[in-house]
């Protein structure tokens, strides 16, 4: 039994590398397969710099002020409208601070 066992593992490994040979010589590589990874392995191109418009910084704080000012106002004007009353300038208040929040987005992140 033990001469079976170590002739059947002799045959194996006499055979192994034949077969890696064997199956290597079956699958031939494909037209462009090594310039398709010459590309995937290219260093990229470094980032094109935009310098972008000026911005009015006195204008963003007054904006950003404002907003602040606004937006702090707000949870007052929700507690109002729990208890029954609607303030009339709460939907302009939300407009305004939608408007200047969008303002303020484009000018920083154009």
């Amino acid at each position: 039994m033990r001469r079976l066992l170590l002739s059947i593992l002799l045959m194996l490994l006499v055979a192994a590398p034949s077969a890696e040979n064997f199956a290597g010589s079956q699958r031939p590589i494909p037209p462009g397969l090594h310039e398709g990874e010459k590309r995937i392995n290219a260093p990229l191109d470094p980032p094109v710099f935009s310098p972008g418009k000026n911005i009015d910084l006195a204008r963003l704080n007054d904006e950003a002020a404002e907003l602040a000012r606004l937006s702090a106002a707000i949870p007052a004007q929700v507690n109002q409208v729990n208890r029954g009353q609607i303030p009339k300038d709460l939907a302009e208040r939300l407009k305004r601070i939608e408007k200047l929040a969008k303002h303020l987005r484009s000018e920083i992140n154009p």
